[in-house]
C-alpha cells in the first residue's frame, strides 16, 4: 500500500492523465467526514477541471434533512455516498435510520452512489426497489472477484439490480479486484460484458477510481481498458459513457 501513502491533489491528477484525452472528473469521497466533503467542494471551487463532488453525510444522523438542504445549496456538490464496503453488518443500508437519509435525497437533487461488494447485491436491490426516484450509481461494478473468476452469482444480481431504470454503474475499480500484478486486458471482457448486457448505453460512465487504481495500474491502463471495449461496440457508445451519460446523470 505503500504507494498510496502520500498526498493526491488535482495537479497530481492533471499529470496522471495527460494524453489520454481526459480533462475533467468528479471528485468522490474516501472518508466519512463532513469536513471532507467541504475540502472537496473548496478544491472544486478553486479547480475548474473538477465538475463536481460526491461528498459524504451522516444520513443516520437526525438532523439529516437539515444537513442535506444546507450542502444541497452548493452547485458543485452532485451527490453522497457511504463507505457501505467496510460496514461489518451488511444490512446498514437497510437501517430505519439509513432508509430516511435516502428518503431525504429524494426530494433534493442529489444522486446517493453504492460502494458495495457483491455479497452486498442483494440489500442493493432492495433498496433501489424502495426508492424509484432516487437516482443510484453502482461504483466499481460491485467489486466482481475478478482474481478468482467469480461471475455466475454476480452476473446473476448485477442484472437484476440493473432492471431498476434509477441505478447506473461506473465501470471502475475493475484492475484492483484482479491480480494486482499479472492481470491481462481480457480479464475484464466477461465482467464488462455482463455490465454492458445489464445497463446498457445510457447507463453506464468510465470511471479512474485513480489514485487507489494505482496499486496495480496507471491512470492511463485503467480508462485504456474501458476505451477500447466501448469503442470496438461503437464510437457513438464510447461518446456516452465518457461524457454524456455522466453529464445527464451528475446533472453537469
Amino acid at each position: 500500500m505503500e504507494v498510496l501513502k502520500k498526498d493526491f491533489m488535482p495537479l497530481d491528477l492533471d499529470s496522471a492523465r495527460k494524453g489520454t484525452g481526459y480533462s475533467e472528473s468528479i471528485a468522490i469521497q474516501a472518508r466519512q467526514s463532513s469536513e471532507e466533503t467541504s475540502w472537496l467542494i473548496k478544491l472544486a471551487d478553486e479547480n475548474s477541471s473538477i465538475r463536481g463532488v460526491v461528498g459524504w453525510l451522516d444520513l443516520c444522523a437526525p438532523d439529516i434533512e437539515d444537513q442535506i438542504s444546507v450542502y444541497a445549496e452548493k452547485s458543485t456538490l452532485k451527490g453522497l455516498r457511504h463507505v457501505l464496503q467496510d460496514e461489518p453488518d451488511e444490512g446498514f443500508m437497510l437501517k430505519p435510520e439509513f432508509l430516511n437519509g435516502i428518503s431525504c435525497l429524494e426530494s433534493s437533487r442529489l444522486l446517493y452512489e453504492l460502494l458495495i461488494f457483491p455479497s452486498q447485491l442483494e440489500n442493493a436491490i432492495k433498496l433501489a426497489g424502495l426508492f424509484p426516484s432516487q437516482i443510484f450509481v453502482l461504483d466499481h461494478c460491485a467489486k466482481p472477484g475478478i482474481r478468482f473468476g467469480e461471475i455466475n452469482e454476480w452476473a446473476e444480481e448485477i442484472t437484476r439490480l440493473a432492471s431498476f431504470p434509477n441505478v447506473s454503474c461506473k465501470v471502475s475499480g475493475l484492475v484492483t479486484e484482479a491480480d494486482w500484478l499479472n492481470w491481462q486486458e481480457e480479464d475484464f471482457y466477461p465482467y464488462l460484458d455482463v455490465v454492458w448486457n445489464a445497463f446498457g448505453e445510457d447507463r453506464i460512465m468510465i470511471g479512474s477510481d485513480w489514485p487507489v487504481c494505482l496499486l496495480a495500474a496507471t491512470y492511463r491502463d485503467v480508462v485504456g481498458i474501458a476505451d477500447r471495449y466501448f469503442n470496438n461496440i461503437g464510437q457513438d457508445i464510447l461518446q456516452k459513457v465518457t461524457i454524456t451519460n455522466a453529464t445527464r446523470i451528475y446533472q453537469l
